[in-house]
């Protein structure tokens, strides 16, 4: 995968402002490293060599950040979402004159373990539509009823939203897209003047397009509030010990 998508346009008022050198979401630390900055980091791990990364609140802010510490080996291109007060779906379209016919798509927000983009590095998506990261550990999941919840049956997804009632998995928020992910989000934008990603998927799902990839026992966490943050800080300090303690071994 050669383009990557990250959506980083939106206010977070649940999370912004946590970090007083932050002047937005994607600028929180984590682990002493910026949101933003660890998602490019792991596109670049999944191959992407070019990265586009939608900017709305606080766009000249965050831009102006990630063009003075960004020092990995993607060029880094910005998109500008003025409707950023919609939904997240008007964001990815936002990126689509920015990119080709297949691309890596993810939030700002989110840790992600780097066996997630091991997996997603040749990944090839269904034609015409697209594949969701999805997590079966339900267990783990440490704010169930905030979670995306999906309905998978034969390696695709029949349902997805936050308050379905039956679902056997959890979208991760990494999608590798095709084409067929923005005409599909922008046939619910025209028909509703809004859409989120959920939708989009849904609209493909409804047509057998939407395939899964089961991240197995790698981690990830969305960053919304306060708690997950200090759980995504967590899971990446046992990583990081269980690594060394392998190394040790």
């Amino acid at each position: 995968m050669q383009e990557g998508i990250i959506l980083a346009a939106g206010i977070g008022s649940r999370l912004n402002g946590l970090d007083k050198s932050a002047l937005a979401k994607p600028l929180v630390s984590v682990n002493s490293f910026a949101l933003l900055l660890r998602t490019i980091q792991s596109l670049e791990l999944a191959g992407c060599t070019r990265v586009v990364i939608v900017l709305g609140y606080q766009a000249e802010s965050v831009e102006a950040f990630v063009l003075l510490n960004h020092s990995g080996s993607a060029d880094i291109k910005f998109a500008l979402n003025n409707n950023y007060h919609l939904q997240n779906g008007i964001s990815v379209l936002c990126a689509r004159p920015f990119i080709g016919k297949e691309y890596l798509l993810t939030m700002a927000d989110h840790i992600l373990d780097d066996e997630i983009m091991h997996l997603v590095y040749n990944h090839k998506p269904p034609a015409g539509g697209a594949t969701l990261c999805v997590d079966y550990k339900l267990e783990t999941i440490f704010d169930i009823d905030d979670a995306t919840k999906v309905l998978a049956k034969d390696s695709f997804i029949k349902q997805i939203g936050k308050k379905l009632n039956k679902y056997n998995c959890i979208d991760t928020g990494v999608f590798i897209g095709t084409d067929g992910l923005m005409g599909a989000i922008d046939h619910v934008y025209k028909q509703k003047g809004d859409a989120s990603l959920s939708e989009g998927v849904q609209f493909l799902a409804d047509r057998g397009l939407m395939e899964i990839l089961d991240i197995k026992d790698a981690f990830w966490q969305d960053v919304d509030n306060m708690d997950m943050l200090v759980h995504a800080e967590k899971l990446l300090r046992e990583k990081s010990e269980s690594i060394h303690s392998y190394q040790t071994d």
